[in-house]
């Protein structure tokens, strides 16, 4: 409870700061806030808005704006054949013109305009000629300029010394360096049809480039160039062809190469590492460094390993994929070994595969050890934490990073926080987050769009969420899926098919994460129809193979909607082995009905898959009760308490001008609790008044009638719904989070207080969400 107490602590200062922003995206946004002395010196800070100092946006240079994507290259007269077949016939192709080819007019390259301006001073251009007059050259092409081919075709000629194989060499890795991969392999094309013999500097860059466009085709053939001219022994130009083979999904051919290599250096082994990784043969890379450690220890002559931080990033990014804790702090005591616990890169990537190992403790003291930090190392932070549930924790690190003032947060960074904020519904600090977005310009970024709609449909509000997704102009698989699983969690389960069908529409293909979005929706709203249609449709029509979470999804729509025994046969008819969730799935469902034979084939199941978890128990003993198996309900509970199973406390979250307030079962912790018994107790008299019975069937069936009354009248969801409607203004939205499956009895409380204050009231449980508008709620009474 400490977490959430300082979860409640942070919000408060975060919105104080968010308040004075611009209320662009405010919803009832509270002027006052009640807050904790410590907080209260922020609030009364003079410059409320240095929490959001002006954004670092690293503009791209002209270079990449220009860039054509995808090139052929022209043939080589003297030594083979050199095109790059796998692009050819595209349009891309054919509208386009060798730019180094100068038998060609030239187009007019803003890339290639730039190259020259930069790299005058890098022996691409005459020595002879001064900076001022290239920058006047340019200026009047640029503005004078009606023959952009020849003028071009002009000042190549005039300032760049086609003589020169190293000239040829510095365009080339230039262009390799800018991202222009294409024009780096015209520029090698074309310093060929002038006869010219490249280097051994040569072929590395036009590799490169090869490997940056993942063009098998036209690598092959420059390992073919590197042959003809005597190159293929050289370590910098094999490492480059290994990077090729292995960015273009050849494995085995890279490590061919890499075996023929007959001395190695750190450059060989990294780049066959970093091979397997790519590749996602994590075990491989490791077993490679494992071998690089023996061959080193081999030499007499070397007292100590040479390794370099280049290559110790490959390793740890390989145990980031194994997710072994143990190698991974192997890997961290050669590191230290090795001096280069200080590397910066080092330090981003060991803190990540601590992460990826479960162990958020020794990835958080590894960034605190890092003392100059970059946005990968606030950004991993924040989003090691959001990914795992730490909501107060990521926030608390954004904070920090903000006022640290070094670094500028980017898309990546709010996409973390968004995520932070979806995880807790944490509405206002979202809404000040997207007003942040927007004053960066990052809304059309898809990534970040699609962090702002999955953060608005998880704190409730799918309305905002949908005008977010309108507003995006380009949308990925992704986003689609995150409206798609909005909709579903609301029981809006036809507007989420609606969705999905427009999705389809526009022909971008859904994926294995969509169908578990559109299956859970039908599930949601129970129709049974609709989902098998889609279970069949994903696999005969989209190619994609039922998982786990399809079929849990199945088998909880069939099971709710009573078709428990087709539910059980689509479980033994499974392709994969059934998991604690398909099965549970089929347990609730038993628990919903009635049917202790299939509970009991469930529930075996389930206490061989997952032992700690004493869900399974209540719910069978629950279906025992129902069926007055009295002893088998007390065996149960001889079983849970035999194997230490205690189950987890209920607690609900209720946000109050802009703190989160948490409640218990009965609890009297909170500052304002007998006002809020009070509150609750006039409430319960209109509840009376409008026929509320309680519904007795959701507490334990071994205490007296009196007993259970006052349990099911403490039950923390009601407590947090009370609170929240005595600290709000009328007509404003109550929104609360439950950790469990909000129970029978307080579904039915909350619908009949909605219609008696009415107000709107947002229920999010371990499930769905709950609206509840004027004595209904939205799942229908089907959840």
């Amino acid at each position: 409870m400490a977490t959430l107490s300082k979860f409640s602590g942070i919000l408060s200062i975060l919105i104080i700061f968010f308040a004075n922003l611009n209320p662009l995206l405010s919803e009832n946004l509270p002027t006052t806030i009640s807050a904790s002395p410590s907080v209260m010196a922020y609030a009364t800070a003079p410059n409320m808005t240095s929490f959001f100092p002006s954004p670092r946006v690293h503009q791209p240079p002209e270079a990449a704006a220009v860039a054509p994507s995808v090139g052929a290259l022209v043939p080589i007269p003297s030594s083979g054949e050199f095109i790059g077949k796998s692009c050819a016939g595209s349009p891309e192709v054919e509208s386009s013109i060798a730019i180094f080819d100068l038998d060609y007019p030239l187009p007019p390259s803003t890339a290639f305009l730039t190259l020259i301006h930069l790299r005058m001073k890098a022996r691409i251009v005459n020595s002879s000629t001064s900076l001022l007059t290239i920058r006047g050259d340019l200026y009047r092409h640029r503005r004078y300029s009606t023959s952009c081919s020849k003028n071009l075709t002009t000042l190549f000629n005039k300032y760049v010394d086609k003589t020169s194989v190293s000239s040829w060499n510095s365009v080339i890795a230039e262009l390799a360096r800018g991202g222009d991969s294409v024009e780096a392999l015209r520029a090698f094309s074309s310093m060929r049809k002038l006869s010219l013999k490249p280097d051994r500097s040569t072929f590395p860059c036009a590799i490169k480039s090869c490997s940056a466009l993942s063009d098998l085709h036209s690598g092959k053939q420059a390992h073919q160039q590197a042959l003809v001219f005597g190159f293929q022994s050289d370590l910098f130009v094999s490492s480059a062809l290994i990077d090729m083979y292995s960015k273009c999904g050849q494995l085995q051919d890279a490590r061919t190469l890499f075996d023929e290599i007959p001395h190695r250096n750190i450059v060989s082994w990294t780049s066959m590492i970093t091979g397997y990784v790519q590749n996602d043969n994590a075990a491989g890379a490791l077993l490679l460094f494992k071998e690089f450690l023996i061959e080193q220890s081999g030499f007499e002559e070397v007292k100590e390993v040479c390794i370099d931080s280049v290559a110790m990033v490959s390793v740890l990014s390989a145990c980031s994929r194994v997710s072994g804790k143990s190698v991974t702090e192997g890997v961290h005591g050669f590191v230290i070994k090795m001096g280069f616990q200080d590397n910066l890169v080092v330090g981003n990537t060991l803190m990540d595969a601590y992460a990826k190992c479960g162990d958020l403790g020794v990835s958080r003291k590894v960034f605190d050890r890092i003392i100059a930090r970059d946005d990968v190392s606030w950004n991993s932070m924040i989003a090691v934490y959001a990914q795992n549930g730490l909501s107060a924790e990521a926030l608390q690190i954004f904070h920090d990073m903000v006022w640290d003032g070094d670094v500028g947060y980017n898309a990546v960074t709010l996409s973390a926080i968004l995520l932070a904020c979806a995880h807790s519904g944490a509405l206002q600090v979202g809404k000040c987050i997207h007003d942040q977005v927007i004053k960066m310009g990052l809304e059309e970024d898809v990534f970040v769009g699609t962090s702002i709609v999955d953060m608005y449909c998880k704190c409730g509000r799918v309305q905002m969420a949908r005008r977010a997704f309108d507003r995006m102009k380009e949308k990925n698989v992704k986003s689609w899926t995150a409206l798609v699983a909005g909709y579903g969690m609301h029981g809006c389960a036809r507007e989420a098919l609606e969705v999905f069908n427009e999705m389809i529409r526009t022909r971008v293909k859904p994926n294995y994460i969509t169908f578990v979005s559109v299956l859970a929706s039908c599930s949601h709203a129970g129709l049974v129809d609709e989902g098998w249609h889609w279970f069949r449709t994903m696999e005969h029509k989209f190619r994609i193979e039922p998982g786990l979470e399809h079929y849990g999804c199945m088998v909880d729509l069939l099971g709710r909607a009573g078709f428990l025994k087709e539910a059980y046969d689509l479980i033994n008819e499974m392709k994969v082995r059934p998991d604690f969730v398909v099965w549970g799935s089929l347990l609730a469902a038993c628990r919903i009905h009635k049917n202790v034979e299939l509970a009991e084939i469930s529930a075996r199941k389930l206490f061989q898959l997952d032992t700690s978890n004493c869900g399974y128990y209540v719910l069978l003993a629950n279906v025992y009760a129902d069926a007055g198996r009295w002893k088998d309900v007390e065996r149960m509970r001889i079983l849970m308490k035999n194997h230490g199973l205690v189950k987890p406390p209920g607690f609900s979250l209720v946000e109050v001008k802009g703190r989160v307030h948490v409640f218990l079962v009965g609890d009297k912790e909170h500052p304002q609790h007998e006002k809020i018994y009070e509150y609750w107790e006039k409430l319960t008299m209109k509840l009376q008044e409008v026929g509320y019975v309680p519904n007795m069937t959701s507490v334990l069936h071994d205490v007296d009638e009196e007993e259970k009354v006052m349990t099911l009248r403490v039950h923390s969801e009601k407590l947090a719904v009370a609170f929240g409607l005595m600290s709000t203004v009328p007509g404003t939205t109550v929104q609360v989070i439950k950790n469990l499956r909000v129970c029978g009895d307080c579904h039915t409380a909350i619908k009949l207080i909605s219609k008696i204050v009415n107000r709107e009231i947002v229920v999010r449980d371990s499930k769905r969400f709950h609206h509840f508008r004027h004595g209904l709620c939205s799942c229908g009474d089907y959840w």
